[in-house]
């Protein structure tokens, strides 16, 4: 393992031997990576000039594996001779606002845009084939308007496509760069989970998108659903505006590619397993459950915890 603190100053300290908790959170939409640390502070083997100051950078590999680069946010220190350090990637710059007025980008796109805006290091942006035809957004959290382009790749192509920062680098990946080769499942790492099954959240059989037409002064609609569905369950609708841009072919596209996100029971586990650093939040794994077939499950968030030798993980995953 190695744990790196490089301050403004340019000294590196190897922190490996004074953490005794290593905790690394990552979540699939909306949040920066984190990592947080517990240190033994006026350890033996010290440094006496060792110190740490917010702004400083912090690397974390383990396994081979380069898992985090990021930046200290938080100093906690007390009488019990500890220092807890929490540190972000590079997204927790994204969480300012911003002004926007884009024509036909795509998400890759939008994000090269607002990183060399931000002065933020960019990594492989994998091609989004949507074209975003107005993107107009206006003093928004620029993170938000990051996952909105990300999003209308899936709404308009169904295409799920994961951004992230990998190792001091924004990263826009395709479902298929993101698989894993880890399986979970009895005998499998997992020693615990719940399974829950629900069509309460986000579950659609009816898809009615409009759009306002400016020449007849009428709004026209699109809808699509699934009899079916709309028999076992009831109607469960999604009514929603279309991009004012995007002509009938895209909006009916789009309506269909909803409905197969959207039309179905939700499957969601909460695992508790043995560490695989590999393993972040939007991540593609194999689950193998009593209850159902060897499948696909999208991380959705994923928590690494490391003391004493000892390497969990908690993981919210789900169908998609």
């Amino acid at each position: 393992m190695e744990l790196i603190i490089i301050n403004k100053e340019g000294a590196i300290w190897n922190i490996a031997g004074i953490v005794t908790d290593i905790t690394w959170k990552t979540t699939r939409t909306g949040k920066p990576a984190t990592l947080e640390l517990t240190l033994v502070d006026s350890g033996m083997y010290q440094h006496k000039k060792f110190a740490i100051s917010n702004g400083d950078i912090v690397q974390f590999r383990r396994d081979g594996v380069d898992v985090f680069y990021g930046f200290v946010f938080s100093i906690d220190t007390g009488a019990n001779q500890e220092i807890k350090l929490t540190a972000y990637d590079q997204i927790r710059y994204l969480l300012g606002n911003g002004s926007y007025v884009l024509q036909d980008v795509t998400a890759a796109e939008v994000i090269s845009t607002i990183a060399k805006d931000r002065g933020l290091r960019l990594g492989l942006l994998e091609p989004a084939e949507y074209k975003i035809p107005s993107l107009i957004e206006d003093s928004k959290k620029l993170l938000d308007i990051i996952m909105g382009a990300v999003g209308s790749e899936l709404q308009y192509k169904g295409h799920l496509m994961a951004f992230y920062d990998d190792f001091g680098k924004l990263t826009l990946r395709s479902p298929q760069s993101m698989l894993l080769k880890v399986i979970l499942g009895a005998g499998h790492y997992l020693y615990d989970y719940s399974l829950k099954r629900s069509i309460d959240d986000n579950t659609y059989n009816t898809i009615l998108l409009y759009q306002d037409n400016e020449k007849t002064g009428k709004r026209e609609f699109y809808p699509v659903t699934d009899k079916e569905n709309v028999k076992r369950w009831g109607i469960l609708h999604l009514y929603q505006k279309a991009d004012d841009n995007a002509n009938a072919a895209q909006i009916q596209e789009k309506a269909g590619n909803l409905l197969k996100q959207h039309n179905r029971e939700k499957v969601s586990l909460s695992v508790q397993a043995i560490g695989d650093i590999r393993v972040r939040a939007g991540n593609f794994i194999y689950v193998l459950l009593d209850e159902f077939q060897t499948q696909l499950f999208l991380v959705d968030q994923c928590s690494h915890k490391i003391s004493g030798g000892e390497h969990t993980m908690s993981l919210d995953i789900k169908v998609v």
